[in-house]
């Protein structure tokens, strides 16, 4: 690859990965079919945004995005996301929020996560730019 003398070309990468959940969602009117207990094979994708680095040829290793995801999903895999300490109303746009808020401080190229109940069912969350704390 011929040597690149410009800013390096930012890229934006996607991690994929699944789990299976059960859930209710306690604020929907009565007999509302969500209400009640069911569950969902969710597949979240993660989001990444940066430079390509010159030396390497990525903009962040696969393998370290795995490194922090994991063990966050095996935390929601065959669980009542319910029972999970700030998921008590776990609609899919909670979700996407309660992952980036745990994901982002080590993931520092996380600029969005997905979470998909079902195929035809997205939410999305974009981080706001800028530092992070």
């Amino acid at each position: 690859m011929p040597r690149r003398t410009e800013s390096p070309p930012v890229l934006q990468l996607r991690k994929a990965f699944r789990f299976e959940a059960a859930h209710r969602l306690p604020r929907v009117p009565a007999g509302h079919p969500c209400g009640t207990l069911h569950g969902h094979s969710y597949r979240v994708e993660l989001h990444l945004r940066g430079p390509l680095d010159p030396e390497l040829g990525w903009v962040v290793d696969f393998g370290e995005v795995s490194r922090v995801a994991k063990p966050l999903i095996a935390l929601l895999d065959h669980a009542c996301l319910n029972d999970l300490p700030g998921l008590e109303n776990p609609t899919s746009e909670h979700l996407c929020v309660w992952l980036a808020d745990r994901l982002a401080p080590d993931l520092p190229t996380l600029v969005a996560v997905e979470v998909r109940e079902t195929e035809s069912s997205v939410a999305r969350y974009d981080l706001p730019a800028g530092p992070r704390a």
